[in-house]
């Protein structure tokens, strides 16, 4: 069939618009690799490091042997509960858009998990890293997005097929940071805190990161790829609405990326006070994971939220992490990077604040192409009914089942298997002694301490042995 002109100019735009979103996102994965760096001891810096560019490698493998095809597989074997069983581009025509697509969706599986393996550092056998990341990037994942963003899965807006609405998950606050916070919450679950996280007494004993430089600099490195993970999200910006001369989906594009600025900073200054009042100082570290959950938590309502609601999703989205922060400490729940907490429970405030707050003007425009004459459930504050809210509830709660009976196991029998905790020696020593050949600083600060050389040489004894 002849293309006209003018669809070959769209169809061009719409892909440059959507590899340039998928650069941004992957941009993250910098951001991710800073944060985490700066996050944990100098003595785990390279390991942290190296499982970051291990997220990447293997989701890339995982996700298109098997996770775009559970994804978004439409072939004759797919349904709207597992996709299609088969390799990930068996279905996709060959064509530069559908590649890019796959390129932008295989961004957003990676991060995933590098969500999950914040939660687990400091204390994990390398090999553990490579079978979960495998696992989820390729299927656990997947499946959630299947059900959420195919559009034939069953808990999807563009289907509408449950309670006449469908879940809106625009960018991910539950398919993604909800999924990678309840994986992560099972691996650290089952490995247990970190040696010398809390004493005798239960009390938490302060194990602060090395390089605030580092967590500022991922901080913003996150900030700078989030305007392609929740703008971006909007695949094809030239999109004609019905009934009109000069509006499309990028009219929406502008307003994301706002309401997204606007949660991040809210939530970024309600930490930066909060904390202030609970500790007694300004902590820039702080200030960083409270911007990261108002991101977080506008992912899911994005393009369907007035800024001033964006507003009082960042500000609640900063006592939910300061709250989960502190029943986890009470809880002896040691996360290294927050990850549970922030994308976890962030994730999960988000789909309720969607259910909340969101606009039925916007949920058409997101969703039908502004069409004249739908009607939507929307924001239950606003008018909209129960429907919606319902099924930002299921959401939440098929996502915690999901992610919990597969990777709950997954991670319980390495752990049988020995193969998930490192021993007491080695996290004593450092991952990056006992793991990978040396530190990832050439002048190591416990270098000088006498114990060192101790650590040193039983760990050296025990590779060899």
């Amino acid at each position: 069939m002849e293309v006209s002109w003018e669809q070959s100019v769209t169809d061009s735009i719409n892909t440059i618009y959507l590899l340039f979103s998928a650069y941004l996102v992957f941009v993250m994965q910098l951001g991710f690799a800073m944060l985490c760096a700066g996050s944990v001891r100098a003595k785990n810096a390279m390991n942290i490091m190296l499982t970051n560019v291990v997220d990447a490698v293997v989701g890339s493998i995982s996700y298109y042997l098997f996770g775009f095809a559970f994804a978004f597989g439409e072939g004759a074997n797919s349904n709207p509960f597992i996709g299609t069983t088969f390799f990930a581009l068996k279905d996709i025509p060959n064509t530069s858009y559908d590649y890019s697509y796959f390129l932008y969706q295989w961004a957003f599986a990676i991060a995933v998990a590098g969500i999950t393996s914040g939660s687990i550092a400091e204390r994990t056998q390398f090999s553990a890293y490579l079978v979960f990341s495998f696992f989820l990037s390729g299927f656990v994942y997947p499946i959630v997005v299947h059900w959420v963003w195919s559009s034939n899965g069953w808990l999807s807006p563009s289907s509408s097929k449950l309670l006449g609405s469908g879940a809106i998950d625009f960018a991910g606050s539950g398919v993604v940071h909800l999924v990678g916070g309840i994986a992560g919450l099972w691996g650290t679950f089952i490995q247990g805190p970190r040696v010398g996280r809390f004493d005798a007494f239960g009390k938490p004993v302060p194990m602060r990161g090395h390089n605030a430089t580092l967590v500022v600099l991922g901080t913003f490195l996150l900030w700078f790829g989030w305007f392609g993970f929740n703008p971006g999200s909007f695949d094809k910006i030239l999109v004609a609405y019905p009934n009109t001369t000069d509006q499309g989906n990028w009219t929406g594009v502008g307003r994301t990326a706002v309401t997204t600025t606007l949660a991040g900073s809210t939530a970024g200054i309600t930490t930066l006070f909060g904390r202030r009042l609970l500790v007694g100082h300004w902590d820039a570290l702080d200030v960083c994971n409270g911007l990261l959950g108002g991101f977080v938590a506008i992912t899911s309502g994005c393009s369907v939220v007035e800024p001033w609601a964006a507003i009082v999703c960042g500000f609640c989205a900063a006592w939910v992490l300061i709250g989960l922060n502190i029943l986890t400490l009470k809880l002896q729940f040691d996360d290294p990077l927050e990850a549970t907490q922030l994308h976890g429970g962030c994730g999960a405030w988000g789909l309720i604040f969607t259910g909340l707050f969101a606009k039925e003007e916007f949920v058409i425009q997101a969703y039908n192409s502004g069409e004249a004459g739908v009607s939507r459930p929307y924001g239950l504050l606003l008018g909209g009914g129960w429907g919606l809210l319902g099924c930002q509830v299921i959401e939440i709660l098929v996502i915690v089942g999901w992610v919990s009976i597969t990777m709950g196991p997954v991670f319980f029998a390495l752990d049988k298997l020995k193969m998930l905790r490192i021993s007491v020696d080695e996290e004593v020593a450092g991952l990056d002694i006992s793991s990978h050949g040396g530190y990832a600083y050439a002048a190591h600060p416990e270098e000088s301490h006498p114990r060192f050389y101790a650590d040193y040489m039983r760990i050296q004894d025990q590779n060899h042995s």
